[in-house]
């Protein structure tokens, strides 16, 4: 892409555009892989491969090979490692929102600080996680604080390339909002009937302690499962009201990236369960938890813009020319 610009702090617009873009995406990037590093953790029985926080054991903060433990140390480490990895973008990210940023308004420099709260609060809650030998009631909310982090994250990429101005303008009609903000809550009830699922299944993350949830993991499967029915009933007409109020291209492609990602996990979900819970099909299945939260927020985000304007049928004038301009600068794209 090209992008023009005044210079700012040395760096030239394309400078400035190239480095927004790789912080951003990279910041979503590691959301949604520590969900999967996390995954791995869990279905390697690794969760306690290192047996203290924040060091991997007592005196060591690194891990060491040995035969007794394996690689397990290695994994755990891992994991951890990519929380370091993540506070490292959230901090970067922060730091081109407020020094680039600023007119695309105050909530974004509130929503760039996000990340950095969730990191620092996963790598406190993970600590706990440690301390409680992996309860299952504490690995849950672990998990749960990803999805949201993912969500934000994906907001604050579309963001950066959708207009520089701080007035946000609805692009579709008001319904539309109720039945996205409906699709959160029901997504999100998804993931917490899925962690409970996960919390009652045979992958404890740790053979030592073996601890599962006190439910039925029939029962909660089959809650899991009617969620997601209601789930996709709802997103159907959405996309169907999308359609027939002629809302922006782009607005429609996100609830078809939504149905295709909702459909691809229900799938990997049923094969799972009557198979026995395979760890490749459990961790492909986490990864589409993470790309199912990234969905849910594009398609609420997407019903909005904050560009100036009429909106047609690819949405505001200017979005046809985002491409050229450096979601750094201030300066309105001309028309």
């Amino acid at each position: 892409m090209s992008f023009s610009g005044e210079r700012t702090l040395g760096l030239s617009a394309p400078a400035r555009a190239r480095i927004a873009a790789i912080v951003f995406w990279g910041n979503l990037v590691c959301q949604i892989g520590i969900i999967v590093s996390g995954g791995v953790v869990r279905l390697t029985s690794s969760g306690l491969g290192c047996s203290t926080w924040p060091n991997c054991e007592p005196g060591q903060f690194t891990p060491q090979l040995t035969l007794e433990a394996g690689i397990h140390p290695f994994i755990e480490f891992g994991n951890r490692a990519l929380t370091g990895v993540l506070g490292v973008f959230a901090i970067a990210m922060l730091l081109i929102a407020l020094l680039w940023l600023r007119h695309k308004g105050r909530s974004m420099m509130w929503l760039s600080a996000m990340p950095l709260v969730g990191t620092a609060v996963q790598a406190i809650v993970g600590m706990v996680v440690v301390k409680a030998d992996l309860h299952p009631g504490v690995v849950s909310p672990h998990f749960l604080i990803s999805p949201v982090l993912v969500a934000i994250s994906t907001v604050l990429v579309y963001r950066i390339y959708d207009g520089d101005s701080a007035r946000r303008r609805s692009v579709v009609p008001d319904a539309m909002h109720w039945m996205s903000w409906a699709l959160g809550v029901i997504g999100f009830a998804i993931l917490v009937l899925g962690t409970l699922v996960t919390g009652t299944g045979p992958h404890s993350g740790d053979d030592v302690h073996p601890e599962r949830l006190p439910f039925d993991p029939r029962t909660i499967s089959w809650l899991h499962a009617d969620a997601v029915m209601l789930f996709c009933g709802l997103l159907i007409g959405l996309l169907i009201a999308l359609h027939l109020t002629g809302a922006p291209r782009h607005a429609r492609r996100a609830g078809w990236g939504l149905i295709v990602v909702t459909a691809l996990q229900a799938v990997i979900g049923y094969s799972q369960y009557f198979t026995g819970l395979p760890e490749l099909l459990v961790g492909f299945h986490m990864l589409g938890a993470g790309l199912f939260a990234a969905g849910i927020a594009w398609v609420a985000v997407s019903q909005y813009d904050w560009l100036e304007g009429p909106v047609g049928e690819d949405g505001p004038a200017s979005r046809t020319t985002a491409g050229h301009t450096d979601p750094t600068s201030p300066k309105k794209v001309a028309r």
